[in-house]
Formats: structure tokens, C-alpha cells, sequence
């Protein structure tokens, strides 16, 4: 049976799923997310009634949340990419640097647009600061972390480099990545030149115009 996702392409939740399926040539079927298809939006929030996207179905079930997803795939729907070490402890840092990124990079880039989008009135200038606080604490924290790495747990490629290449992508769109941080640039670069986050951005480049901040003429 295929497997069907629930997902827009400009999502970086649903672009770290989507790297994990191209880097092992998963297929898959598109429910594509969009408000014009009120079909496609009834399955998903009968599905998930919270709402909140990448949602997986295979077959009678339903598989939520981004990491749930990729380690799912990985012990139901293994390729020649293993994305979460069978090694407990090289496991754990893969996981942690999952989740460092889904934390505190993408939760306070995030939180920056999200603000965009709002009235002025409703907006919450406080909590935008302390989110660019703390990108530049997670911006820093990286760049000392990467010294030696080439991927994010190490010199293989993981569920953790997955979540980062959507999220430091956004997040350089959004709070830039200084100059001074030179390994957590080329980490980006290097996670841009991989083919499979290449496919995903590509895919979502027809909806850059509608990045609330203004997509930048680069990438």
C-alpha cells in the first residue's frame, strides 16, 4: 500500500520529512496541503484534528510529528541511508541534535514570523527578541559544535542534518547567521548541496513570494 503524506512544500517541518523519504527514495503519495483543495484538508484534520503538518498514513495508520515520522520510516521502510544509528549511543546524539534544532532554531524562528503575520497591535516585540536572542545563542553554540563535524552528529549523514537544512534555512532568512559563525555557514552550504534538501527546496521555490518577511534573492 502507499504511503500517503499530508504536507505543503514550503513547510520546514514537511521539507524534514521530505529529505528523509528522498535520501532513500521512499515513494509516497502528495495529499498537498492547500485551503483551495477542502478535501484533502477534511482527511487531514480528521486525521489529526490538531492540525499541524507533516501528518504520514500507511495503510490503518496514522504516523504525526516530523522525528516520529523519519524513525518510522526508517524501522518500517529501510533504504540504503540509515538515519538514526543502530548504536544506542551514537542514537541518542543524533537525537539530540534533532532536537536542538527543532528547539531552538526552528521554535524561535518561528516565533519571529509568526509575529510578522499578526496585527500590529497583537504583536509581541518582547518575545520576537528574546527568539533573535536566541537564535544567536544557538547560532554560536553550533558553530563550536561543528568544528570538527561534518554533518551534525558526526561524518555521517542523519535524522539530525535532515532537520537542520530546512530550519537553518529559515532561519538565515529570518535572523541572518553572522559572518563570524564560518562553520555554521558552510554547514548550511553543505546541507543546501545535498540532493536530497536540493529536491525539497526546489520544490518550494514557487511559494518563496509568499514568506512573510520577504524571501531573500539568494538560495
Amino acid at each position: 500500500m502507499t504511503l500517503k503524506l499530508y504536507a505543503h512544500p514550503f513547510s520546514s517541518y514537511c521539507q524534514k520529512v521530505l529529505t528523509a523519504l528522498y535520501e532513500n527514495g521512499t515513494p509516497f503519495e502528495w495529499r498537498t496541503l492547500s485551503f483551495d483543495d477542502s478535501q484533502v484538508m477534511a482527511e487531514f484534520a480528521a486525521l489529526w484534528p490538531i492540525k499541524r503538518m507533516p501528518v504520514l498514513v500507511d495503510g490503518d495508520r496514522t504516523i504525526m510529528e516530523s522525528t516520529i515520522i523519519i524513525e518510522y520510516l526508517g524501522q518500517h521502510y529501510p533504504g540504503p541511508v540509515s538515519l538514526l544509528p543502530a548504536d544506542a549511543d551514537t542514537a541518542l546524539q543524533v537525537r539530540f541534535m534533532d532536537r536542538f534544532f527543532d528547539l531552538y532554531v526552528s521554535t524561535p524562528q518561528q516565533k519571529i514570523v509568526f509575529d510578522a503575520m499578526r496585527p500590529e497591535a497583537e504583536r509581541d516585540a518582547r518575545g520576537v527578541a528574546d527568539a533573535r536572542a536566541m537564535l544567536e545563542t544557538s547560532y554560536a553554540w553550533l558553530d563550536k559544535a561543528m568544528v570538527n563535524r561534518e554533518w551534525a552528529a558526526g561524518d555521517r549523514f542523519s535524522m539530525a542534518d535532515c532537520a537542520a537544512a530546512p530550519f537553518l534555512f529559515y532561519a538565515d532568512w529570518t535572523h541572518r547567521i553572522d559572518p563570524a559563525f564560518a562553520n555554521v555557514i558552510a554547514y548550511r552550504q553543505r546541507l543546501l548541496a545535498r540532493p536530497s534538501f536540493a529536491r525539497a527546496m526546489n520544490e518550494a521555490r514557487p511559494y518563496r513570494p509568499l514568506f512573510p518577511l520577504g524571501a531573500p534573492d539568494r538560495d
